[in-house]
């Protein structure tokens, strides 16, 4: 997630710098043509071309709302995950206990069974957050790119690119628990499979009583319910119909402006050859000047026809970069600091050791 105020001015030009030139181009070669080639014919009436520009307008804004949609709904749902984990620690810490059993278990064996069911926790939190890092065929499109490509290397680093699954995980459960789950394939549905098993033993051992471990199952229900929709998300792309339709209808619409907007700038130079017709400089320099100006003032077309383009592509270019919520870009949800600061509250409520740092920002960008 980029926290920086400067980012939308500074980091959003230098993140479409190359489409900026493109549109300077696009908007000079009809004004050549128009001014220097003498094509005065070569222009489009503004009025189809603002109705156009209109339905555009509204293209763009139903994908932003779409695309900002699905990142809020992202992020409440690890909003769930946060509150829902403390729950679970506060659960494993007192309602397992020596109450119910008949063989009782030394304040350290406790402890290890605390932190047995919380690390496995942390353990099914590392798997979900792998998989929704995921690569998507629908997502690499947007990896591929030139700009946002050279953004990732030079502005922030992706964690789970860096280290692989297996390290990440091991250091969390016993070889034997490892070997089980990664021979299967949704690894983080495993996880919670193995818990509720576990809690089943844990109450046939007598240190949950049945109340108490039908309120701990219901948890792992809301886990699995919280994966499940993070999953939704992540499995499932805004519907590429809309994607690609307005993708085309802007760029129709860039290509289209500078022809429409030629000929509102030549009828203001026009003015401004009559008022000087009127009204004589004493200096003539400076009336042949304001002459030349008038004669060519077409040209002031190119930065305004630039300025409009930059607008409808860049709001087109974040709603496409906010529709993958999990995908890893700068704005995404920050789900990997999410996890470890989870980590580090829930193994701070067992009293835990050898708690991880979290994880550092880089260039205002926290992953």
């Amino acid at each position: 997630m980029y926290t920086r105020r400067i980012f939308p001015v500074l980091g959003v030009i230098k993140w479409t710098r190359r489409h900026i030139f493109l549109f300077l181009i696009l908007a000079t070669i009809p004004v050549f043509l128009f001014d220097v080639a003498g094509l005065k014919w070569l222009h489009v009436p503004w009025l189809p071309l603002g109705v156009l520009g209109t339905a555009v307008a509204f293209i763009v804004s139903f994908k932003n709302n779409a695309s900002y949609d699905r990142l809020w709904e992202a992020r409440k749902i690890w909003g769930g995950i946060v509150n829902a984990s403390r729950t679970w620690t506060i659960m494993v810490k007192d309602f397992i206990n020596n109450d119910h059993t008949k063989t009782k278990l030394s304040k350290e064996e406790l402890f290890q069974v605390h932190r047995e069911l919380v690390h496995r926790h942390v353990a099914w939190l590392t798997a979900l957050r792998y998989q929704l890092r995921g690569d998507k065929p629908w997502e690499m499109h947007l990896k591929a790119k030139r700009s946002n490509q050279e953004f990732r290397e030079s502005q922030y680093r992706i964690c789970e690119e860096e280290t692989p699954l297996d390290d990440a995980i091991k250091s969390y459960i016993s070889e034997t628990e490892f070997n089980e789950v990664f021979a299967k394939g949704n690894k983080a549905s495993q996880f919670l499979g193995v818990q509720s098993r576990r809690l089943k033993e844990l109450m046939q051992e007598g240190l949950i009583e049945d109340f108490r471990h039908m309120e701990m199952a219901n948890m792992l229900k809301e886990f699995y319910t919280l994966q499940g929709k993070s999953e939704r998300i992540k499995n499932f792309p805004y519907p590429r119909q809309f994607a690609t339709l307005n993708y085309l209808f802007v760029w129709i619409f860039i290509i289209l402006l500078p022809f429409g907007i030629m000929e509102g700038f030549e009828s203001i130079g026009e003015h401004i050859l009559v008022d000087l017709a009127n009204h004589k400089s004493h200096t003539s320099t400076l009336h042949h000047i304001q002459e030349f100006i008038a004669h060519h003032f077409v040209w002031f077309s190119i930065p305004f026809s630039t300025m409009l383009a930059w607008v409808f592509h860049t709001m087109e270019a974040i709603g496409e970069n906010t529709e993958n919520p999990f995908e890893g870009g700068p704005n995404d949800v920050p789900i990997t600091n999410m996890s470890r600061g989870i980590e580090i509250d829930i193994r701070q409520l067992i009293d835990d050791t050898d708690i991880p740092e979290p994880y550092k920002w880089t260039n205002d960008i926290i992953m």
